[in-house]
């Protein structure tokens, strides 16, 4: 079938194009689009995206606006160092500089955070995992890419959402732009079939539209 790069590339600010963790573009405009308005991500998601997506093409995310995840006051640190234009004062990336990331032409008006309060509505409304019931329920949130969806459910009068986890994922290596076949790995700190039943529970009562391929 043909790829929906050009319909991501058609939309404006009614649906928010989003996103998170290593995703590559160039290559795969065709399938993903090449315009991208915010880019949601955690400290955490950021360097272990670039670390493991490296061979791939992932080299940090595309100079846009920048929606932090709070996950540990790393995120906090990172964020106040590029809005201020200083070095990482501690933590792993003490002393680096985050144009590293986010290039020369960072500003505070390009960064937002989502507020630690409302993670933990979508957790507890939307995603309340049964994790949270056991001994791994510090660890567990819903997924980056979760946070982002419901995030512009609260936002946007309309909502299409593309490359989410549907029913039939098996048949689908991991990531679009695997040389090779992969299949999705399930970790403790997100809940992927809870958030994959959301989706179908959120498309078919008409609030977001969900891509499936057909």
């Amino acid at each position: 079938s043909n790829g929906v790069g050009p319909l991501v590339h058609a939309c404006d600010y009614i649906l928010m194009i989003s996103r998170t963790n290593g995703a590559i573009i160039k290559g795969f405009e065709q399938d993903v689009g090449s315009r991208t308005t915010h880019y949601t991500f955690s400290t955490n998601t950021l360097m272990n995206s670039m670390r493991s997506y490296a061979d791939a093409g992932y080299t940090g995310p595309p100079e846009t606006r920048y929606v932090f995840l709070p996950d540990h006051d790393r995120d906090y640190l990172l964020v106040k160092a590029a809005a201020t234009h200083t070095v990482v004062e501690r933590g792993p990336e003490r002393d680096e500089r985050p144009s590293k990331y986010f290039g020369e032409d960072i500003s505070a008006e390009k960064l937002k955070m989502y507020h630690p309060d409302f993670i933990r509505y979508l957790r507890n409304r939307f995603l309340r995992s049964h994790a949270m019931n056991t001994k791994y329920r510090d660890i567990y949130r819903p997924s980056t890419g979760a946070i982002m969806l419901l995030a512009a459910l609260h936002t946007c009068d309309q909502v299409n959402a593309y490359g989410f986890m549907t029913p039939d994922y098996a048949q689908y290596s991991d990531h679009y732009y695997d040389s090779s076949y992969h299949s999705v790995a399930f970790y403790i700190n997100h809940d992927l079939r809870m958030e994959m039943a959301l989706w179908q529970q959120l498309h078919q009562a008409g609030l977001i539209r969900l891509y499936m391929h057909h």
